[in-house]
């Protein structure tokens, strides 16, 4: 009897939820509003990895990589760090549009092809909403719909609800460039870090070579140390090409997350075309019996 009554009555999926998925409210930090991350909480992250990403190089035995980012002085360790950073951010932001993405694939709208969209049925599709997300509104795609049928009794034109949603577009589309200032901030570092180590390293390397000229007389002491002069050039030039290399990485990937993003915000303007604009309709308002256009 208890399997026939679980055949015939599945469980209900569960409501979307935000704060159930998003590692930011996993570990009680304030969340960024849709796809945005909270940059403070991802540096916390970054500066574990970092010590322990060093903490394990330093274990490893001798090599050219081992050498690079312990022996090439503190601008090697900064820039690593905020290339974690950088990706720590990336990471969030890939996981947080995985979750608002979801929004998408759940109607608001009833199937039935003879519901209308009105102020009389507003409070219905709001409850739809309530029912498919837990706090609706830290969705993107349903926070601009409960914000427009919100307004929808005070609306005289289908016009102006497709204005105010194309508003709200608008809005979070300046977000969406807000989100990833952080990002361009530590793409113009990155590469001043490598060329500050490289400034370093030659002025190491010009200042062991004055004291190898001062110290050695003849040619071959001046040959037999001159790496210590080499060793300042490595400096010089590893610095740099490992913060390019790292603000290439982060740059292209950069560029993919943002490319992903505002493909999820076309959809998400779409998505109310069709869901809101196009089944939606003014209804004259009633009073004392009758109509008032």
């Amino acid at each position: 009897m208890n399997d026939k009554e679980s055949v015939s009555n599945p469980p209900l999926p569960r409501p979307l939820s935000v704060t159930g998925q998003d590692p930011e409210y996993w570990f009680g930090v304030t969340p960024g509003t849709g796809t945005s991350v909270n940059s403070g909480f991802a540096g916390i992250i970054a500066v574990v990895l970092t010590i322990l990403l060093f903490v394990l190089i330093h274990f490893l035995p001798e090599s050219y990589f081992r050498a690079m980012l312990l022996d090439r002085g503190p601008t090697q360790h900064a820039a690593v760090f905020l290339g974690i950073w950088s990706a720590a951010i990336l990471l969030m932001k890939r996981r947080k549009l995985q979750i608002q993405r979801q929004s998408l694939q759940h109607p608001v709208i009833p199937e039935n092809y003879d519901f209308v969209l009105s102020s009389n049925t507003a409070d219905q599709v709001i409850r739809n909403i309530h029912a498919i997300a837990e706090s609706p509104d830290r969705f993107i795609v349903f926070n601009r719909i409960l914000i427009a049928l919100s307004n929808l009794k005070n609306l005289g034109r289908v016009g102006d609800v497709d204005d105010i949603l194309r508003s709200l577009a608008e809005r979070d589309e300046s977000s969406h460039q807000t989100s990833f200032a952080t990002l361009g901030g530590f793409l113009w570092a990155i590469p001043v870090l490598g060329f500050i180590g490289t400034v370093l390293g030659l002025a190491q390397a010009i200042g062991n070579f004055s004291s190898l000229l001062d110290e050695q007389a003849d040619v071959s002491g001046i040959v037999g140390e001159l790496k210590q002069v080499t060793g300042g050039l490595s400096t010089a030039f590893e610095t740099t090409l490992l913060a390019l290399v790292i603000a290439l990485v982060i740059q292209l990937w950069m560029t993919e997350q943002k490319k992903a993003e505002e493909v999820f915000l076309d959809d998400s303007q779409e998505y109310c075309l069709k869901q809101i604009v196009s089944r939606i309709r003014i209804l004259p308002t009633k009073f004392n019996g009758e109509s008032q256009d």
